[in-house]
C-alpha cells in the first residue's frame, strides 16, 4: 500500500513539473506577443528544453527587429509627409501668381501707355484687354462671379449690406444690387456678395 502511495506521489509531482513547465512556455509565448512597451524584455522558462529557448529568443529577437525597422519607416514618413506638405503650403498660390504675372506685365504697359497717350479711346481699350484678361486667367483657374442682382435673397450666400424700399412689390426679399460680388472657387463660395436688399 504504501508503495502505491508512493508511487501517486510521485505521479503527482510530475504532473506538477509538467504543468509548470507548460505554464512557463505558455507566459514566454504572452509575452513574445505582448505590445505593452513597458515590457522591454521577454523571460524565458527557466528549466526545459534549450532548443526551445533559443528558438524563441531568435524568433523574439527577429520581431524585435521588424518592430524597430517599422517604427523607424513610419517616422520617416512622417517627417516627409510634414515637409511636403510645407513645401505645399509655401507654394500653393505659385501657378495662380504665374498666371497673374501676364496681366501685371500688360498694366505695366497700360500705365505706360496712360503716360504718353491723350487718347481716351487708345486708353479705354488698352484697359479693356486687361480687364478682358483678368476674367479670363480667374476663369481658368475655375473662379466664377456669383449672378446676384434680382435674385431672392438667401442668407447662405448674400450678406445684406442694407434695405431700402423695393421700386416694385415683386422686388421685396429681392437683391436690388450688388455692392461687392461674390465668388466661387470650382463650385465651392469664397466670398459672400454684399448687396442692397428691397423691403
Amino acid at each position: 500500500m504504501s508503495d502505491q502511495n508512493a508511487e501517486n506521489k510521485s505521479t503527482m509531482n510530475e504532473n506538477t513539473d509538467n504543468l509548470s513547465q507548460n505554464e512557463a512556455v505558455d507566459e514566454a509565448l504572452a509575452n513574445m506577443l505582448n505590445t505593452d512597451d513597458s515590457r522591454s524584455s521577454v523571460e524565458l522558462p527557466d528549466d526545459g528544453d534549450d532548443e526551445i529557448k533559443e528558438k524563441l529568443s531568435a524568433e523574439i529577437a527577429e520581431l524585435k527587429d521588424k518592430l524597430l525597422r517599422n517604427i523607424a519607416e513610419f517616422d520617416n514618413y512622417k517627417r516627409r509627409v510634414a515637409r511636403e506638405k510645407q513645401e505645399m503650403l509655401q507654394t500653393a498660390g505659385k501657378d495662380v501668381i504665374q498666371s497673374m504675372l501676364e496681366v501685371m506685365d500688360d498694366m505695366d504697359r497700360a500705365d505706360k501707355q496712360l503716360e504718353t497717350t491723350t487718347d481716351v479711346a487708345v486708353i479705354k481699350e488698352g484697359i479693356s484687354l486687361v480687364f478682358s484678361k483678368m476674367r479670363h486667367v480667374m476663369q481658368q483657374k475655375g473662379v466664377k462671379r456669383m449672378e446676384a442682382e434680382n435674385t431672392e435673397f438667401n442668407a447662405d450666400l448674400h450678406e445684406a449690406i442694407t434695405e431700402i424700399p423695393a421700386p416694385s412689390d415683386n422686388m421685396k426679399g429681392k437683391v436690388i444690387a450688388v455692392v461687392e460680388s461674390g465668388y466661387y472657387l470650382n463650385d465651392k463660395l469664397i466670398r459672400f456678395a454684399k448687396v442692397v436688399v428691397g423691403k
